[in-house]
This record gives C-alpha cells, structure tokens and sequence, in this order.
C-alpha cells in the first residue's frame, strides 16, 4: 500500500496530477465519442443508400414482367400464323 502524502505540497502535487489525468481522460473520451458520432453518421447514410437501391430494384423488377409475356404472345401469333398458313392450302 502506498503511504499518504507527508506534506501540503505533496497533496497538491498529486492532486495537479490527478487534475492532468482527468483532463487527458476526457479529452480521450471527447475524441472517441467524435469517432463514434462520425461512423453511426456513415451507417445511417449506408442504411438510406441501401434502401434507396432496394426501391430502385422493385421498380425495375415490377417494369420488367411484360417482356417474358410479350414474347410468349408473339411466339404464340406466330404459331398461329404458321398453323393457319398451313391449313389455308
């Protein structure tokens, strides 16, 4: 264990310190919490830029579902057109 101080000038000594070490703490704590702030600003831009794709993409899957009917419909009248062709000779 260590002793207490022995004079008032050790006290302050010790307690300038301890004011050194508190200050150097919260300036490590202020610098942290900056770095934090900064990447839950990033995940929240990553989370809006991920949503705002995923819109995106409905949209082009909903545009996209005529295509695969509209060639089943020509592919259908050009068998119809060839089945007719055949039979009207």
């Amino acid at each position: 264990m260590t002793q207490p101080p022995s004079s008032p000038s050790d006290a302050a000594a010790v307690a300038l310190e301890l004011e050194r070490l508190r200050g150097t703490v919260e300036a490590g704590f202020a610098r942290v919490d900056g770095a934090l702030a900064l990447l839950v600003q990033r995940s929240d831009q990553s989370d809006r830029q991920l949503a705002d794709h995923e819109v995106r993409l409905d949209a082009l899957e909903r545009a996209r579902w005529p295509l695969p009917s509209l060639a089943a419909l020509t592919g259908l009248a050009g068998l119809l057109t060839a089945v007719y062709g055949a039979f009207a000779r």
